[in-house]
Parts: structure tokens; C-alpha cells; sequence
């Protein structure tokens, strides 16, 4: 069995283990396996080790929640003494003075980052790959891992480390989570500081954890709220909740895969039995979120576009994404107005709700091929099949988890969505973690399962 986030963080806590040791366990997992999946844009061997030494020196690592713990951050927030690339090919190589706040955390918490994960450019598109290369899903390498934190979910789902820090502005938490097996969470606006890119994609975009077990992923978000009770919270149990299940496509002429709908009521059905009052309530999306959520996207890669010092070597399809972005916000766009009546719809689904449980994703993960190459059209059509049902509640600015929700007949994981109002994370990890306990999940993909002795 994998050791986990927690138990690692017990272990160096008590002086059972060593920060060194378990860095150098994980830095050689990633020269093992990452050459053929290609998760990391850089690793930091060196500094890694080093950092994990000062915190087996540190008299207060008892007091560490992340004590030695190794994590990947995404490539588009800031660690001091490495540039941020942001899955730009040939952009600003200036090396980053200071560390963006959610790193900060995770640092002063006694976690152990030993690499940067690869992007998206700009963290666009809903697949990880780029002009630095293509990656690829554990569980299958003719697959993508989703995106744009799909190198932060294949190096958790390889078992290269326990867990990983991304982010989430139109399902880039999530999408990953699913499409390789794992547990995420997009915390509700404001809970993690953002401070992502040039604006946040217009406060759609929130910072938040992957991993193997609810409750690594909840002590990883812990950390990044300032909140401590949250890393509790997977531990206790909870009360009956009213649980909605909708498992009707957000736009109209989508398909849903019939696999993907029958996992989600298999879990209402399990939370039936567990006692939980479920609800079977189609969700009524407004007709005008997926136009708001879209103009979001558009407009907040042109403002991210603004950062760059040389915009010109910018891939086709994010060149034209930004054009567009351009044209909304010459016109005025984007408007309050939408996200608040999507608010409102929202908050009547919820008024005698207090968790809904939906699809994650409508389709199977994508082929892992340079999407880069192809057109804007394509590359959009590609991610609104698959990924529909996340961008909703990222304009609302509420919570959502993806979760293990079995096997596709295509050997790929499933995975549902739980949502619930702002302040609801710690009633998902709850939840979700319930959920764990009643139909465990493999820890990750087959091929890298453990054999030998484990490294806890």
C-alpha cells in the first residue's frame, strides 16, 4: 500500500522517518517513471533534498503538518528560486524572488516540493500538452490526464508523490481528478487565496489539492486555507444530508456516456443505504451560464496573454482564444449580472439541498496527441464534450469535489462531482470521505500499483 500524505507527515513528526529519506524516496520514483509520462517540468533534486534536511533539523517538525511530506505545485504560481513557465515554450526565464502565498504555506507547513508540474500554455485547454511535449494518463498513455493540473494529477496517480497542489478555473482540478482516479477539490471563492495569472480568470480560478485519500487531499487544502479544522474533517463522521442527483447534460444536444450516469446513481444509491436522504432532481442550468462561464475563459487567457513580455510566439489556438477574449472585453464584458442570476438558480436548487451529486465528466478522458497542433474549434469542442459539467460552479465561485466512482468498461476511473453552497468543504470532505470508507478505491493506476515493500 502507498504511504499517504498524512501518514508521511506522522512518520517525520515523531522522527519514525527522515524528510531526506522520503524526498529522495520520491525523486526516484519520478526518474523511474516520469521520462515515459512526462509530469514535471522540472525537478528540483538538489534543492528538494536540501530543503528536507533543514526540516529533519527543525525542533518544532512535530508541530509540521506537512512535515516532510514531497508535493508537486503547478507550473503557473510562483517558487521562489525557479522561473514560472506556465506551459509557455521560450517566455520569461526571470527566476521567481518570492513565493506565490499558497507555496508559502505549503513551505512553512514542512512540505518538501520537489518539482514543478506541467501545463496547458497559459492553462487554457482541458488537456496537458504543449510544445514542451505531451503527457500522459497513468492508467492508460494513449489517454491525457485532463487539465490543466494534468501534470500534478499523472505525477499523484504514478504514485511519484502523494499529493499535489492545482487549480481549478473551468474544471482544472477536477477534469484531472477524474480522468486519472483521484480525489480533488476546488475550494469555494476566497476560502484559498487565488492570485492566479492577471485576475483569476475573473475570480473563476481557486487553488486547491489532488490526491489519493479524502483526507490528504483535505489536509493539503488545511494548509492552503490557514484552516486546520478542515484536515479534521475527514476523520468524524457526519449527519444525514439531503443529497441531490442530477445526471442531465449542462447543454442541450450533449451526450452523457451511459457508464459515466450509472456510476453517479450508484453512489446516490450507496448514500441511500448509508442513510442520507437522496433526492433524484434534474439540475435546471440557466441558459445564460454556459455563455457567461465561456466569456470568462475567453477573457481571462487575453488577460493573462497581457503578462507575457513576447506574445507573439503564442500557439495558434491560444492566440485566437485571446483574440476573442479581446472582443468581450472591448464590448464591456464580462458582466456580474450573468454570474449572479446562475447564483440565484443555484441557490434554489439548494434551498432544500445540501449536497448535489452529478457526473464529472460527460465523456471518457482524451486522447493524449499534441492538441496544440490542432485548431481552436477543435481543441473547444474536444472540451465542452467532456468536461461540461465542471465550469458551472466555478461562476458561482461555490465548492465541488470529483471522486472515485468505479471502473469504464475502457479500464479508465470514473468519477463524480459533489457541489455544495460557499463554505460547504468541509460537508464534502465529510461526505466524501464517507464515501471512501463504504467503496474504497485503487490508490493509483494499476501499473505502478506497489509490489514490494511500501514506502511507509
Amino acid at each position: 500500500m502507498e504511504i499517504t500524505a498524512v501518514d508521511i507527515a506522522a512518520a517525520v513528526q515523531s522522527g519514525r522517518r527522515s524528510a531526506r529519506e522520503l524526498a529522495e524516496h520520491a525523486l526516484g520514483r519520478i526518474a523511474e517513471r516520469d521520462r515515459e509520462l512526462l509530469a514535471f517540468r522540472i525537478v528540483r533534486s538538489e534543492r528538494a533534498l536540501a530543503e528536507a534536511e533543514v526540516i529533519d533539523a527543525s525542533p518544532d517538525r512535530h508541530s509540521l503538518p506537512l512535515a516532510g511530506v514531497p508535493i508537486a505545485v503547478k507550473d503557473n504560481v510562483a517558487v521562489a528560486g525557479e522561473f514560472t513557465g506556465n506551459g509557455v515554450a521560450g517566455g520569461d526565464r526571470s527566476v521567481q524572488a518570492a513565493d506565490h502565498e499558497v507555496v508559502a504555506r505549503l513551505r512553512a507547513a514542512g512540505a518538501v516540493i520537489v518539482g514543478l508540474t506541467n501545463v496547458p500554455e497559459l492553462c487554457v485547454f482541458g488537456a496537458t500538452d504543449s510544445k514542451i511535449g505531451i503527457t500522459r494518463n497513468p492508467w492508460d498513455g494513449d489517454r491525457s490526464p485532463g487539465g490543466s493540473s494534468g501534470g500534478s494529477a499523472t505525477a499523484v496517480a504514478a504514485g511519484m508523490v502523494p499529493v499535489a497542489h492545482g487549480n481549478d478555473g473551468m474544471g482544472s482540478i477536477r477534469l484531472p481528478a477524474a480522468c486519472t482516479g483521484l480525489v480533488g477539490i476546488k475550494p469555494g471563492l476566497g476560502t484559498v487565496p487565488a492570485n492566479l495569472g492577471n485576475g483569476s480568470w475573473f475570480d473563476m480560478s481557486e487553488n486547491g489539492s489532488l490526491g489519493t485519500t479524502v483526507a490528504d487531499c483535505a489536509l493539503l487544502l488545511s494548509v492552503m486555507a490557514g484552516k486546520p479544522e478542515l484536515a479534521e474533517v475527514a476523520r468524524t463522521g457526519g449527519p444525514q444530508l439531503r443529497i441531490g442527483v442530477s445526471v442531465k447534460a449542462p447543454l442541450a444536444g450533449l451526450t452523457v456516456d451511459r457508464d459515466f450516469v450509472a456510476a453517479t446513481r450508484g453512489v446516490a444509491d450507496l448514500l441511500s443505504v448509508a442513510g442520507h436522504q437522496v433526492i433524484s432532481r434534474e439540475f435546471r442550468y440557466p441558459i445564460t451560464g454556459g455563455p457567461a462561464a465561456m466569456a470568462r475563459w475567453f477573457a481571462g487567457a487575453e488577460m493573462d496573454a497581457r503578462l507575457l513580455a513576447n506574445r507573439s510566439g503564442l500557439e495558434k489556438r491560444v492566440a485566437r482564444h485571446t483574440l476573442i477574449g479581446r472582443a468581450v472585453l472591448a464590448t464591456g464584458g464580462p458582466r456580474p449580472s450573468a454570474r449572479t442570476s446562475w447564483v440565484r438558480a443555484a441557490e434554489r436548487y439548494f434551498a432544500d439541498v445540501d449536497v448535489l451529486v452529478t457526473p464529472m465528466l460527460a465523456q471518457p478522458a482524451l486522447p493524449a496527441i499534441a492538441w496544440s497542433d490542432r485548431g481552436w474549434a477543435a481543441n473547444v469542442m474536444a472540451n465542452v464534450r467532456y468536461a461540461a459539467f465542471a465550469p458551472a460552479w466555478n461562476l458561482a465561485g461555490w465548492p465541488a469535489m470529483a471522486l472515485p466512482a468505479g471502473i469504464h468498461p475502457s479500464g479508465l476511473p470514473m468519477s463524480v462531482q459533489l457541489i455544495a453552497r460557499p463554505g460547504g468543504e468541509g460537508l464534502l470532505l465529510k461526505l466524501g470521505a464517507e464515501i471512501e470508507q463504504l467503496r474504497p478505491w485503487p490508490r493509483v493506476a494499476p501499473r505502478y500499483a506497489p509490489t514490494g515493500k511500501p514506502a511507509g
